[in-house]
């Protein structure tokens, strides 16, 4: 029987984001991604914690290095720390977990061989796997929050289009109809809503260009080309106050967009590219029963809190992605 997910005696309910762990083999950057979540676990005793995508690399390696050859076993040992802390957790599929040597329904599999694990593999009429939803129940007992949790595919399928994978038409519309399932249909406030997915949305790009952000971005948003509306229709469903991604490693910023405020989590793989001065970490979340917004801090590798991320001002002129 999976762990029902409560909002704690004082009202709050904390998220760790760990996202990119890049994980392969158990080599010498696999520990220390090891080691700093299991120092973030220490350090902010959370509620949950969620992987928002690629967890392990089973893509191509340059010339002379090991590949992943054992991907099932690198998921086992990348949830390792999170698993045996007894925080329960859930995850996102990215861009690099399924490339190589093992599909989407084999590592779904592995993941639910985990007593804390609260993934699902979804409906498997839509698009992806790994689309299902995450209730947080109030100190009343009754449903206080939601977390939506969306597969964003890969790559894109199509040869006249280039680039990453878009969340398709079918998640969109199961997502509205659950958001519509879960909230009053007449009167009343919406249940406070979260969302988290691997790749970014276009609109964060646009938000870097048009509105004051936090945080840094030292890399491309690097978006499907092609904006499938999911944006659309979080702002239309109304219950969504945050999305929270990665796939981007050196890029942590967060500001808001027409009302929801849109985060990159801080990659927190080793095992990966990264910037000399950019330190691996993990972004937190904490939410406060009956109310739709959030406080969100990083965690860096050092042990120190970055509680205020550098001022950015729009730059309207600024071209999207650049």
């Amino acid at each position: 029987m999976k762990r029902k997910l409560s909002f704690r005696q004082d009202g709050t309910f904390t998220i760790v984001q760990f996202t990119d762990l890049h994980w392969m083999d158990g080599r010498a950057e696999d520990q220390l991604t090891r080691e700093l979540m299991e120092r973030v676990l220490e350090a902010e005793q959370p509620d949950l914690v969620i992987f928002t995508g690629d967890l392990i690399y089973t893509g191509p390696v340059p010339e002379g290095e090991p590949e992943c050859t054992n991907p099932r076993q690198a998921f086992r040992d990348a949830v390792a720390a999170v698993e045996k802390s007894g925080v329960p957790w859930a995850f996102v599929f990215g861009n690099h977990d399924t490339e190589n040597r093992v599909s989407y329904s084999e590592l779904m599999e592995v993941a639910l061989e985990h007593p804390r694990c609260l993934a699902e593999a979804g409906p498997a009429e839509l698009a992806g796997s790994g689309n299902y939803i995450l209730e947080i129940a109030g100190t009343d007992n009754s449903t206080g929050a939601i977390l939506y949790m969306l597969d964003t595919g890969a790559y894109s399928g199509l040869e006249q289009v280039p680039g990453y994978n878009w969340v398709r038409r079918s998640q969109i519309n199961w997502l509205t109809e659950q958001s519509a399932r879960l909230n009053p249909r007449t009167g009343g406030d919406k249940l406070p809503a979260l969302a988290f997915f691997h790749i970014p949305l276009p609109e964060y790009a646009e938000m870097w260009s048009t509105q004051v952000c936090y945080g840094q971005k030292l890399e491309h948003v690097c978006a499907p080309v092609l904006n499938s509306g999911l944006f659309t229709a979080l702002v239309e469903m109304g219950d969504v106050a945050g999305t929270f991604c990665g796939h981007d490693h050196i890029n942590d910023f967060t500001g808001s967009l027409h009302g929801i405020r849109l985060s990159y989590g801080r990659a927190t793989g080793y095992n990966t590219y990264g910037k000399e001065g950019f330190m691996r970490g993990a972004r937190v979340i904490r939410l406060a029963q009956g109310r739709k917004d959030f406080e969100t801090w990083l965690r860096l590798e050092d042990g120190s809190l970055l509680l205020e991320q550098p001022l950015h001002n729009p730059d309207p002129a600024a071209v999207s992605g650049q």
